[in-house]
């Protein structure tokens, strides 16, 4: 049940991630700038992090079954729409609809998290995160690699026949579940806010993710953008290619999620933090071009994916600890945070990318990784300061 819940977590998320390599083709297609066509990415994305914050809590609220069936069946006919959308304007509306529904993920982790003991956890949410991952990987090939071959409104058609046919799978092989809850719906949206407010831990996880997905978003975007651009003068399927080197980030979390239940999530966190900035790093070398740059791109893509994958892991665990009970909407808050800080990095890569180049993407995803590793290792002396100043 655990690894079919991973492959469903796939399907959703890769919904979200195939318009970064689909993005250039559409702009061809539909006439439009590259940098109009990126809006379709960061529609999806805000998108998703609407549904998240509107939906998720729905898993404390309803049996999980009818839930998950019913949000990948609109997820498909979102798909749909897509696929025949005649403009711009039409195909970023279908964009919102389609991360709104397809949050898939966010609603399975706390499901599986309640079925396990706590020292295993890290194992399980991890096992999931490997399955997001694949989704996240082999949706920009697939992406790239099908629209080049058949036109931009492929990937989208093909999809929604996935996204429907995972609807079926699971109304017949997911078991039957009882809600935690008995609130009305806007007392779980409250719920989630008021845990924001009170629960400091859910506050640094929703930051670290926040800045390192922001980063992780603003590359993706930018990579798109340089490797068909003049630099490179590749198509839209090398960004697919680019993507399936970082399949190794797959094999990472798992290992990462026993890492936390061993060491902590706290020892995880700094581990991942530093790596990012060493993965900006080694970007840089993608604004060489040639085989220089490619290697660059291939390796700083890959530690940033760890990174970011494995320091995921870290955050969910932590919260999960916090309560029994609520574990949706305190999933709730932190996706939410973790997917608006995603779309706003997707948004500064694109104007990063137009100002200062390549180097001003990896300059970005520096300075968010800084802003998080600050938070981390300044952070706890800063709120004993609060606490004495208290008494």
């Amino acid at each position: 049940m655990v690894w079919l819940l991973a492959v469903a977590c796939g399907v959703g998320v890769g919904n979200v991630y195939f318009p970064q390599a689909v993005s250039p083709l559409i702009a061809d297609g539909l006439g439009v700038s590259p940098d109009t066509a990126a809006y379709v990415v960061t529609a999806t994305q805000f998108g998703y992090a609407g549904g998240i914050f509107l939906l998720v809590p729905l898993g404390d609220r309803f049996p999980y079954r009818p839930l998950l069936v019913t949000l990948f069946t609109l997820a498909g006919l979102g798909l749909l729409g897509a696929g025949a959308a005649p403009g711009i304007g039409s195909l970023v509306a279908a964009g919102v609809l389609i991360g709104i529904t397809t949050v898939i993920a966010p609603i399975v982790a706390p499901m599986a998290v309640g079925l396990v003991a706590d020292d295993r956890r890290g194992a399980v949410t991890g096992t999931l995160l490997s399955g997001s991952i694949g989704g996240m990987l082999l949706s920009r090939a697939f992406g790239g690699s099908v629209g080049e071959w058949l036109g931009w409104r492929a990937p989208y058609l093909i999809t929604a026949a996935v996204a429907l046919l995972v609807a079926v799978v699971l109304a017949r092989a997911l078991p039957r579940t009882t809600a935690p809850s008995r609130q009305r719906y806007p007392a779980l949206l409250t719920a989630s806010l008021q845990l924001l407010r009170t629960e400091p831990e859910l506050r640094r996880s929703c930051v670290y993710q926040a800045t390192v997905f922001g980063g992780f978003s603003a590359l993706w975007t930018g990579v798109a953008l340089l490797l068909t651009g003049p630099e490179y003068g590749l198509g839209a399927s090398a960004v697919g290619v680019l993507a399936l080197v970082n399949a190794g980030t797959m094999l990472c979390t798992p290992v990462a999620g026993r890492a936390v239940d061993r060491r902590g999530p706290d020892a995880v966190n700094l581990v991942c933090l530093v790596a990012v900035l060493v993965a900006a790093a080694v970007l840089l070398l993608g604004g060489l071009g040639g085989a220089v740059g490619l290697v660059g791109l291939a390796v700083g893509s890959l530690l940033l994916d760890v990174a970011m994958q494995s320091g995921m892991v870290a955050n969910q665990v932590r919260i999960f600890a916090l309560s029994d009970e609520a574990r949706a909407r305190l999933n709730t808050a932190y996706m939410t945070c973790g997917y608006l800080g995603g779309s706003v990095g997707s948004w500064l890569g694109v104007r990063a990318y137009d100002r200062f180049g390549w180097s001003g993407v990896c300059g970005l995803v520096a300075l968010l990784a800084a802003v998080a590793l600050a938070r981390h290792v300044l952070g706890p002396r800063a709120e004993e300061a609060a606490t004495l100043r208290s008494r």
